[in-house]
């Protein structure tokens, strides 16, 4: 299929599968802890518009959080098919952590979320506010535990090789492994960004079709304000986490600024755009500003960055995907921080909801935040190549023996379904968005007693009447 063979078609099969997993956990755990703001606010102030946006973003995040666990599912089962050389090598450390997501996360979100999602009449409102935070308290635990499994993975340590197989002598090691610490506050900020531009975005679209009610406003304005406070952070978290990976994996920094090699005693050059060439060991047509690349990654003009040409050729990462999705990561994060001055700049002149191009342009961000971070993640997963396990195990040593034919099969069978099902599910959640935060009727729907799928949570049908 497309001249791959197994080993790059089970690779591509788990990027594609990853890619789809890793949108709704992002919006989950954003809008987990945003439904839990709402809900304080309405039991500080009692005001109906925190209570009427509660219950419009819980629909989408009912159906966003079904979607999140069926993706997940298909990611955990590959690990045993495609890459059984890596369960094998690395079981012992990441089989546990996975189980205690389980164990902690899972059951905290199971134990409170049908409360949160259909016990609003049902329950004191002290009871469901205390639910809603449990649910937000399960989605961040759970960023923890797989935040640190895939850290290790970065940046192993607590552990012996025996026989050849890694065994934990340190859990406490094993888990605040080195990178975990930057990775996890990253991860965990861009989920928060991604909602808030989410949500900024649904509420610019109503904006821009005259439904200025008071709902759409607060929504509107509360993301931008996360924007304007969160985007910096990010910034100084982003910097710190790659001082910490050029410490630990200096090839991938290097890779990253599609830097070659140094000149004696020259601080290095910042990369702006390239073209790196992993054949012929350069960057063509590189547009580069003098000992900036030293300034930015050791804060010194003295001290030189590490050149891709300093490691093997089998050790180096493909320069030239890592080199562009890193910048467009940072080049959407540019224009977040972009959105929140204006908006501060609009809300003085008492325009941030009749601005139309600014209204245009905060639609436009919607996906900004998603797409930041698949970009993210590209750029720490292609840049640890070629290993799984950083220094330990080498991808093509952890791919299970499948044959081209196989592998083939089972990724269009894979792109087929997630196609058809996942795209049903972005529809169903556009058509949420488009109908707006809507009055809050406090009457409960009548119940039989039956438990509730989280996807009864949203209960429009998928078909409009016509």
């Amino acid at each position: 299929m497309f001249g791959l063979d197994a080993f790059h078609l089970a690779r591509l099969q788990f990027a594609f599968t990853v890619s789809f997993h890793i949108l709704f956990p992002a919006i989950t755990i954003g809008l987990a802890s945003y439904l839990a703001v709402l809900e304080g606010l309405w039991l500080k102030t009692k005001n109906p518009v925190y209570r009427s946006l509660y219950h419009f973003w819980v629909k989408i995040f009912a159906v966003n959080f079904g979607m999140g666990v069926v993706s997940g599912l298909v990611m955990a089962y590959q690990f045993g098919t495609n890459w059984s050389g890596f369960s094998q090598f690395a079981g012992s450390i990441t089989g546990p952590l996975l189980t205690y997501e389980v164990l902690t996360a899972f059951f905290l979100e199971a134990g409170f979320l049908g409360v949160m999602l259909f016990g609003w009449n049902r329950v004191g409102p002290g009871l469901h506010f205390f639910a809603t935070c449990m649910v937000a308290l399960g989605t961040l635990m759970s960023t923890f535990w797989i935040l640190a499994s895939n850290s290790w993975m970065h940046t192993p340590q607590g552990f012996e090789i025996v026989n050849g197989q890694v065994v934990p002598v340190d859990w406490f090691a094993v888990i605040f492994n080195p990178s975990f610490p930057y990775r996890l506050l990253h991860m965990s900020i861009a989920a928060f960004l991604s909602s808030a531009f989410f949500v900024g975005a649904s509420a610019a679209w109503h904006l821009l079709r005259g439904n200025k009610s008071p709902a759409v406003k607060t929504m509107f304005s509360m993301a931008l304000w996360m924007a304007v406070i969160v985007t910096p952070v990010q910034a100084i978290v982003g910097d710190m986490h790659g001082l910490n990976t050029l410490e630990h994996q200096p090839a991938k920094i290097a890779a990253i600024e599609g830097h070659w090699e140094n000149a004696p005693g020259e601080p290095t050059p910042l990369l702006l755009f390239g073209l790196p060439d992993m054949e012929q060991e350069r960057t063509k047509f590189g547009l580069e500003i003098p000992a900036l690349g030293s300034l930015i990654l050791t804060h010194s003009l003295n001290k030189q960055v590490p050149a891709l040409k300093e490691f093997p050729k089998e050790n180096r990462p493909n320069s030239t995907i890592v080199f562009w999705s890193f910048r467009i990561m940072v080049g959407l994060g540019l224009l977040m921080l972009l959105l929140g001055v204006l908006s501060l700049w609009l809300r003085y002149r008492q325009r941030l909801y009749e601005s139309r191009p600014f209204l245009h342009f905060a639609l436009w961000m919607g996906p900004a935040g998603l797409i930041a971070i698949l970009a993210g993640w590209v750029t720490t997963e292609v840049g640890r190549q070629p290993w799984v396990v950083y220094g330990l195990l080498r991808t093509r040593d952890a791919v299970s023996a499948h044959g081209d034919l196989q592998m083939s099969i089972s990724l269009l069978m894979f792109f087929v379904v997630y196609m058809s099902v996942f795209g049903v599910g972005y529809s169903y959640l556009v058509r949420l968005i488009k109908k707006g935060p809507q009055p809050f009727d406090d009457t409960s729907p009548p119940t039989d007693g039956t438990p509730a799928r989280p996807l009864s949570a949203a209960p429009e049908p998928l078909e409009e009447k016509r």
